[in-house]
């Protein structure tokens, strides 16, 4: 079996057994010596929004295992990833401005592998006036049309 990053046209091709399907291949930012990774479940109840706005210092690979995402990024889109979905955010300044879950009858459960740039937090929230300056870079929102 053969695949192919079908996101960013990737000429990689990886060969992999049957039983093994590649979910997600992207290419990071640079990573410096010194970083550290951490794995993450979360399992947020039905409804609950998630964390507020913020950002991580390194990139983050996710998947979720059960349930819908919602994930806003700045200068994206709000999407739903549902249950077998793949989501990845490059970190740095980039403002993480959405990730609860999306459906109000059941929970989502999701794993998330971050990497952390050496000597930083893995997550930092961003406070309301950084949000009103960056306002301009996040994606007009569905309810505004």
């Amino acid at each position: 079996m053969s695949a192919k990053n079908p996101e960013h046209g990737s000429a990689h091709e990886v060969s992999l057994p049957p039983e093994v399907k590649l979910l997600q291949e992207v290419t990071p930012p640079f990573f410096p010596e010194g970083g550290s990774g951490m794995t993450i479940l979360v399992e947020w109840p039905p409804g609950h929004p998630g964390l507020p706005p913020h950002r991580h210092s390194g990139p983050s690979f996710g998947y979720v295992m059960e349930g819908a995402l919602r994930f806003e990024l700045e200068g994206e889109p709000e999407r739903v990833v549902e249950a077998g979905g793949t989501f990845w955010e490059p970190g740095g300044d980039v403002i993480h401005y959405q990730d609860g879950n999306a459906l109000s009858g059941a929970p989502t459960k999701f794993v998330v592998t971050m990497l952390c740039a050496p000597g930083q937090p893995m997550l930092t929230l961003v406070d309301e006036e950084e949000l009103k300056e960056r306002a301009q870079l996040r994606a007009p929102r569905p309810s505004e049309g």
